[in-house]
């Protein structure tokens, strides 16, 4: 079963616009959980252009599906989730100034650094998940780090599909079918929407969750939040079978 976990990162960015709490950060993740999501994910950044440190904490106590903090493991943000204790935290390898996501990890390069930072936090029983483009080789040194699972980056999948879609999806199935083959549990997210989700769950093996964000709180503004979070979960429900 395909869980959709929904990113809040965007509401934040609107209140932020004009300070206050308008719109009401917490009140939009209780109103995802009970329109149907069964994760919200946020992302807090260094210089909190979007979730800033506090919300965090104040959305720890609230939420009762599981919440997934995402960010570059530096030491505030590993005290912060340490703190928190979230059922997940996906490791993404940014640079502070970057404006999204936009790459994985290169688990060669960087493969003792991330089994240092996953040994710290399995010692706080967080489940761990890191972020990865479908590169089969780097998978394979992933499993090597201690992590549980990886989150594919499915931004290239996004942008090809309206072109060519079974292009556009293979290098992730030959992905996803290495990382079930070194046992590692199998996520995705990165510009996922209406258009594309359906096609990408049914044809990507043992995926577990998607975390989507922009294109979601961008639909709700059209149709509601409710209407959106059914429609996305509509899009999985082959997956529930």
């Amino acid at each position: 079963m395909t869980k959709l976990s929904v990113n809040i990162n965007k509401i934040a960015t609107i209140r932020n616009a004009r300070g206050g709490n308008t719109p009401d950060l917490l009140d939009a993740a209780r109103s995802c959980e009970r329109y149907g999501a069964e994760g919200i994910t946020v992302h807090p950044r260094p210089d909190e252009r979007h979730i800033k440190y506090k919300d965090v904490y104040d959305l720890k106590p609230i939420l009762t599906t599981e919440f997934n903090i995402e960010g570059y493991p530096t030491r505030k943000f590993l005290d912060l989730v340490k703190e928190i204790g979230p059922a997940q935290v996906t490791l993404v390898p940014d640079p502070p100034d970057a404006l999204t996501s936009n790459s994985g990890w290169d688990t060669i390069a960087y493969k003792s650094f991330l089994q240092e930072v996953i040994s710290e936090l399995k010692t706080q029983n967080i489940r761990t998940s890191i972020f990865m483009d479908p590169n089969p080789e780097l998978i394979e040194h992933a499993a090597d780090t201690g992590t549980d699972r990886i989150e594919l980056y499915t931004e290239p999948y996004a942008r090809m599909y309206p072109e060519d879609k079974e292009n556009a999806i293979y290098d992730f199935i030959v992905a996803a079918q290495k990382a079930n083959e070194v046992g590692l549990g199998l996520n995705a997210g990165h510009d996922l929407n209406l258009d594309n989700l359906r096609y990408f769950a049914e044809n990507i093996p043992n995926l577990l969750e998607v975390s989507i964000g922009h294109a979601l709180i961008s639909d709700s503004l059209y149709m509601g939040m409710e209407q959106t979070i059914h429609l996305y979960m509509k899009q999985l429900e082959n997956t529930r079978e």
